[in-house]
């Protein structure tokens, strides 16, 4: 039975596996691991969740663990693209970086379009706001073009460890606002370090139906250790 439920994950899901250690086969998501449980099998349709990625680059992560309500991610340091902003859910800054991105760089370059927008908060009250788009992955701080004003700084994300929960629907601030404290109070009942601040991604352009919009709230954590 075991083995037939691997086959069937490897059909459904395509995953890589990581072997960390060997002991009892367990789902972090959900309380009850008997062979079957009907919470087991609800968690499974959970994960059939359709949210819509545009078929274009996103940094690279790997999924460390996945609780009921979040995931954790480890993410490999990328570029980005940065301008100043208001609000998480604003777009205050959006045309300065995408301007960037166009052409509108010291050699006139234009570079590949990727996705999530990220918008992050580096304090506790949300307020302290700035807007950035990835860069490709193939590219390093000293190989892109300088921008052309001022409004847009280029700089190095050091990646880490990121807990992440995800939504779909319109990422208005209160919804954000709501995301965030339900994460960090699952976090910090889970014995995890959040940092202050977090990141909002938004994946999709206003055209996408907003149930199978992919958005996500990210909070990166201080010294996690996989158990």
């Amino acid at each position: 039975g075991y083995l037939a439920n691997i086959r069937l994950l490897k059909v459904i899901f395509r995953p890589d596996f990581y072997l960390h250690d060997v002991k009892q086969d367990i789902w972090d998501s959900i309380q009850n691991n008997e062979y079957f449980s009907f919470e087991g099998l609800v968690e499974v349709f959970k994960q059939l969740r359709y949210y819509k990625t545009p078929d274009i680059e996103t940094p690279s992560y790997l999924v460390l663990k996945k609780a009921a309500n979040y995931e954790v991610r480890k993410y490999p340091p990328f570029a980005v693209a940065e301008a100043k902003g208001e609000k998480l859910t604003g777009s205050s800054g959006f045309n300065n970086v995408t301007g960037y991105i166009f052409g509108k760089n010291a050699s006139s370059e234009k570079i590949a379009m990727t996705t999530p927008v990220f918008t992050q908060a580096s304090d506790d009250k949300l307020s302290d706001v700035s807007i950035q788009i990835a860069l490709p992955m193939n590219k390093d701080l000293n190989s892109l073009p300088a921008p052309n004003t001022e409004a847009v700084t280029l700089r190095k994300v050091e990646g880490g460890i990121a807990a992440v929960k995800k939504f779909s629907g319109r990422p208005e601030e209160e919804i954000v606002a709501k995301k965030e404290k339900e994460l960090r109070s699952q976090l910090l009942k889970d014995g995890l370090k959040p940092q202050q601040g977090c990141m909002l991604a938004r994946y999709n352009d206003p055209s996408t139906k907003d149930f199978v919009k992919r958005n996500e709230v990210l909070i990166w954590l201080n010294d996690f250790t996989l158990e």
